[in-house]
């Protein structure tokens, strides 16, 4: 699992969202992913909040090399994407 944030201008989440849209779909077409989220936070509208389940880390790995992700950090300048801080955490899963 992934957990984390980037920031992204106010003034650009308009222009990050189809990039962003793009990236999640393709994300969530991949092998082994089991989940793939971006999220505006409510009280800090440059904060993207970063939510990521993969089936194992061969899928992650192979996630870090694919076209889509390429194209998406190739926008990061454009779009002024900075302070990413992100985590891989490892989980079991169990109801509560």
């Amino acid at each position: 699992m992934i957990e984390g944030t980037v920031r992204i201008p106010p003034s650009r989440l308009e222009d990050a969202r189809s990039a962003m849209e793009q990236m999640v779909r393709a994300s969530r077409a991949e092998p082994g992913c089991v989940d793939y989220a971006y999220a505006v936070d409510v009280l800090d509208a440059g904060l993207i909040r970063v939510s990521e389940r993969w089936e194992s880390r061969d899928a992650l790995a192979a996630h870090f090399k694919t076209a889509h992700m390429a194209t998406w950090r190739a926008f990061f300048p454009q779009l002024g994407i900075s302070d990413r801080s992100l985590r891989l955490y490892e989980a079991e899963p169990e109801p509560i």
